[in-house]
């Protein structure tokens, strides 16, 4: 005995899908469900993609068709694409085009939070708290770790039009360049 169709509910739609278009259509959730754990819009996401999923397939079908093939799944899926997070890809395609920088622009001492937020894809705000509360655990050694940032993090360059540096920052960029300059004179 062979199972010849399945049904399954998509959302609000009710369909029948042959063995090996069902058997891909678990996959491609399965897929989708492990890319989105953790995301707190994970179920109503799924639901979304369910509708599109079925809309997509009810749109291929023949008239006096009444089960969908992997014919018709497979292009419906490609249609829709599969799931991807939110701002992912940007954050890989950052990390590859953007070094890692001070970002003077809109910074508080030199640029360090500034530039670490930016190419790690996370809020200054939080990335100062962060390093405020690090500053208190470690007893002021976070101080060190700031300063040897500034040091060895080149700076992005200024864009036109940009955030103005502040005055703080502007002294920074020209502590460290001065420090930067006895450093590369005395190793040569």
């Amino acid at each position: 005995m062979q199972r010849i169709s399945v049904t399954a509910r998509l959302n609000r739609s009710t369909l029948q899908f042959e063995e090996a278009a069902y058997t891909r259509l678990e996959s491609y959730f399965a897929e989708a469900a492990g890319t989105l754990a953790g995301n707190p819009d994970q179920a109503e996401i799924l639901t979304d993609l369910e509708q599109a999923v079925a809309d997509q397939c009810a749109k291929r079908m023949r008239d006096a068709q009444s089960t969908v093939t992997l014919a018709e799944l497979q292009p419906a899926l490609e249609e829709i694409g599969s799931v991807q997070v939110p701002g992912a890809a940007d954050h890989m395609a950052r990390d590859a085009t953007r070094p890692l920088q001070q970002v003077s622009e809109g910074a508080m001492i030199s640029g360090v939070c500034q530039g670490l937020a930016r190419y790690f894809g996370l809020d200054v705000t939080l990335l100062r708290v962060v390093a405020v509360l690090l500053l208190f655990i470690t007893g002021g050694g976070m101080i060190l770790v700031y300063l040897i940032l500034m040091l060895l993090l080149p700076y992005a360059p200024t864009a036109p039009g940009g955030k103005p540096i502040r005055t703080i920052p502007a002294r920074s960029r020209a502590i460290v360049g001065f420090v930067r300059s006895k450093f590369s004179t005395a190793t040569n």
